[in-house]
């Protein structure tokens, strides 16, 4: 099929590279010049393992390519994928300005008629808008659909190739035979593709979202309660996982989630029920508890230096807010670099991927560094916010000789305290007392 990819953002990149793997003619566009004119240098603006290599795979098989000219791409497309920003207004609502500024142009480019189909996370009712808008710009017929993503940063190529689902939601009968048919080559082995309404895709997206956020927070509140009562969480995890009802999945306590998703999709979730007369009263736990989560590491290093934080040195690792990605978006270690500046440290923070992301948030307030192990000299304290590979299994006799007082805090409970004690190390985790 001949298809154009509006945004070349995250999803954008991913899924045109993913259909065009499939044999598809893909033209990804943006408004957005600098961001093209590196694509055809051959320069992927953000990091996602294995993108580049399928970008340039594509690109030179004449399937893939990137232009600023969105309405030729429209024109010459039977699908239409809409994958720009929806980032959260101030009130807590998705910005759609974008989304419907995409609409309006494919109304003001249609030549025939085409699926127009929503991969941005956008309320419920963002298609029968989208539709609207069209409508008043063509007289050509078309279907409008939502089709959302269900792609995790830093395996999202293999979600692409191999997707659990595929939710289409349209009430246009033409637009879903369409969209089944560009889908049937991904999932050949089995029927994953889920048909619906529109209004149905779209909180379909959000309640996916909502309830892994919901799994996080829980367990990131009972590991706070854990602590309180001498239990150990990271044992209690893994009996309740065993329940085959409930799985393993999504129960690791942490520093708070973060990234592009769960926290914009809960806001957004929450402000569209409020609009409906309805108060989504869990989801509005899962947004506070996660708030107030993002600053336990902070509270923990402030805790057992007594406050007294002015001269010292803490190492922190990790920036993204998961391994495998460079997007900082919401990232807990934000909030912990904050909490410790703050409270009058020093701060010396190493990751592999995101430095450059973080570098102007913070400027010269935070000493970046190229190895982790130089986060680790002469600090008083080392913080471990993302479970990076390379973080796992240091050298820990080396990591005590490095730093000025061997204090961890393990924000994802990877390391094994008894070891670390023995060692000399004084250790504390999530949920481990």
């Amino acid at each position: 099929m001949q298809l154009a990819v509006i945004g070349t953002g995250y999803v954008g990149l991913v899924a045109g590279a993913g259909f065009a793997d499939f044999g598809n003619d893909v033209a990804c566009v943006d408004v957005d010049e600098g961001k093209i004119a590196r694509l055809l240098r051959g320069e992927v603006p953000i990091y996602e393992p294995g993108l580049d290599t399928l970008i340039a795979k594509n690109t030179k098989a004449g399937r893939l390519s990137f232009s600023t000219d969105v309405a030729g791409a429209i024109r010459n497309a039977e699908v239409v994928f809409i994958a720009v920003g929806t980032p959260s207004a101030a009130d807590g609502s998705a910005d759609l300005s974008a989304v419907y500024a995409v609409a309006e142009t494919i109304g003001k480019n249609m030549n025939g008629f085409k699926v127009v189909a929503t991969k941005s996370t956008v309320p419920v009712g963002t298609a029968d808008q989208v539709e609207a808008i069209i409508a008043r710009h063509t007289t050509h017929p078309f279907g409008v659909a939502s089709n959302p993503e269900f792609l995790k940063e830093g395996d999202a190529i293999n979600d692409f190739m191999k997707p659990d689902r595929v939710v289409i939601g349209s009430n246009n009968t033409r637009a879903l035979e369409v969209l089944r048919s560009l889908y049937d080559p991904f999932v050949r082995t089995s029927d994953r593709i889920h048909a619906m309404g529109a209004r149905s895709a779209e909180l379909t997206k959000y309640a996916s979202n909502a309830l892994l956020a919901t799994r996080i927070s829980f367990m990131n509140d009972l590991a706070l309660l854990a602590e309180k009562l001498g239990a150990d969480i990271d044992r209690v995890r893994k009996a309740v996982g065993a329940d085959p009802r409930i799985g393993p999945k999504f129960l690791f306590p942490g520093p708070g989630f973060g990234g592009s998703c769960f926290p914009k999709d809960i806001s957004a979730l929450i402000h569209t029920a409020r609009a409906m007369g309805h108060d989504l009263e869990v989801v509005r736990a899962v947004e506070e508890v996660n708030k107030r989560q993002k600053h336990v590491l902070g509270s923990k290093v402030k805790q057992h230096f007594d406050g007294a934080l002015a001269g010292r040195v803490v190492g922190v690792w990790g920036l993204a807010f998961k391994p495998q990605t460079d997007d900082i978006r919401e990232s807990p270690a934000l909030t912990l670099i904050e909490d410790l500046l703050e409270a009058g440290a020093t701060v010396r923070a190493h990751d592999p991927q995101a430095i450059e992301n973080v570098r102007p948030l913070f400027g010269d307030r935070v000493t970046f560094v190229d190895t982790m192990y130089t986060a680790a000299e002469g600090a008083d304290a080392l913080a471990l916010v993302t479970e990076w590979h390379e973080y796992r299994r240091p050298d820990f006799h080396r990591i005590k000789r490095l730093m000025r007082t061997p204090s961890l805090f393990d924000g994802r409970n990877i390391w094994d305290p008894e070891d670390l004690r023995a060692l000399g190390f004084w250790y504390t985790g999530i949920g481990r007392g």
